[in-house]
């Protein structure tokens, strides 16, 4: 009995104790990286939502104005929260890996749809319903989003894309296509399978001004390594004279991890 009496008292001590040892809570506040906006899109005849990351200078300096880096699959759930990590942590001064910039997050509605042009296998299109109508969220993309973001942020004209798996097959198509729409293209782990590989028979456009192309893959199987590898030397060997060209093989990585380090890899050498 009197065992039991002292563990008790041992007990409600060492209680009474830890709880005089935490601290007081003196307040509490939402933390936030950024905002999120939701914009109409009369082309595609939906709404859009749309992450932003903007500098933590942005509101002290109002005479600043900051490059912008547009990621595809740019959902709270998808890659936005942390390649604005990169981006904020880049641009530290005793990082100087990037400079400081805007991140726009292009959040999804049907990526399928969106990242894919119509493609002449009807395999692609049973697995693929709704595919087909990148050339929708192109025009998009250049005449409503980077407007909107120009209009109402304080934006240079240096613009990257960041796109991986359809999104680096959209962002390869881009490329080919309107080249001039962004400055740099980070593209990680494309989906170019799509269509029976036909991207990478495509013309690519002139290139005008100088780019700055990032190239990715990581182990993820014949059909993927031989098609990035594959794009990587179409674009080198078809470069402007100021273009220049990054291939990087991840062979420590997979579809579904290759493209934080990918990123983290592409702003060392495009904004070195």
């Amino acid at each position: 009995m009197k065992n039991k009496i002292l563990s008790f008292i041992l007990l409600f001590t060492a209680a009474l104790a830890f709880s005089q040892s935490i601290p007081k809570q003196l307040s509490e506040e939402e933390f936030s990286i950024g905002k999120t906006l939701e914009i109409e899109s009369e082309l595609l005849h939906e709404s859009r939502t749309l992450n932003i990351y903007l500098p933590s200078s942005y509101k002290e300096n109002q005479s600043k104005k900051y490059p912008v880096i547009y990621l595809l699959d740019g959902s709270k759930d998808e890659d936005f929260i942390h390649i604005a990590g990169i981006v904020q942590f880049g641009s530290f001064s005793w990082i100087e890996m990037v400079p400081e910039s805007i991140v726009v997050g292009i959040g999804n509605v049907d990526r399928k749809r969106d990242f894919t042009y119509p493609s002449t296998l009807e395999i692609d299109r049973k697995e693929f319903p709704t595919s087909g109508k990148s050339a929708h969220f192109i025009n998009f993309i250049k005449k409503e989003l980077q407007p909107f973001i120009d209009a109402n942020f304080r934006t240079e004209n240096n613009k990257t894309l960041i796109g991986q798996s359809l999104g680096g097959l959209l962002a390869t198509e881009i490329l080919f296509k309107e080249p001039e729409l962004f400055s740099n293209y980070i593209i990680i782990s494309p989906s170019l399978w799509w269509d029976n590989e036909r991207l990478l028979d495509y013309k690519p456009s002139e290139v005008k001004t100088g780019n700055s192309i990032y190239v990715a893959v990581g182990k993820e199987g014949d059909v993927m390594e031989r098609t990035a590898k594959t794009l990587y030397e179409k674009i080198k060997a078809e470069r402007g004279k100021n273009t220049k060209v990054y291939f990087e093989f991840l062979a420590d990585k997979t579809h579904g991890d290759a493209l934080h380090e990918a990123v983290y890899h592409a702003f060392e050498k495009i904004f070195e």
